[in-house]
């Protein structure tokens, strides 16, 4: 279960901790720049990061999966914890692919052909998907550090 527990771990710091680095240190080290250049690091940073995010969600859904179904005997024997962990974290699932199917795609379509202002609303609709997202990382990780001693 070690070795599960701390894929799982680390899956979530990766995930979270970068939605933590884009919010409080990207977003406003960016703001001074002009637009066109803004943009364009985010769109950048995104893709990159994106590609960690999905890797962290397949190490979240499996580890977690054998966690519950290799040690807790399965959903019904896991405690509402576990349950709140889950379900919070597939509607982060469910927003990051949205994140990665819309605004994303249309930030990088409006920088590669120079529309700023369109790359500047696809970005302001993905710092409010990140800002939620970080919320409920957040929640996540404060539930699976210490949900089974508070939700009882």
């Amino acid at each position: 279960m070690g070795i599960a527990v701390t894929l799982h771990l680390l899956a979530a710091t990766v995930w979270v901790g970068g939605l933590f680095f884009a919010f409080a240190c990207l977003r406003p080290a960016a703001a001074g720049l002009d637009a066109a250049h803004r943009v364009q690091l985010w769109a950048d940073a995104l893709t990159r990061f994106s590609r960690w995010v999905w890797v962290a969600i397949a190490v979240l859904l499996a580890t977690g999966l054998w966690i519950i179904f290799s040690f807790m005997g399965g959903m019904k024997n896991a405690g509402l914890h576990v349950h709140l962990m889950m379900g919070l974290g597939i509607l982060m699932m469910l927003l990051t692919g949205h994140l990665q199917f819309a605004p994303l795609r249309r930030l990088r379509r409006a920088v590669a052909e120079s529309h700023w202002a369109d790359a500047g609303k696809a970005l302001n609709q993905i710092r409010v998907f990140i800002g939620v997202n970080l919320v409920l990382g957040l929640v996540v990780m404060a539930i699976g550090v210490g949900g089974r001693y508070f939700l009882r």
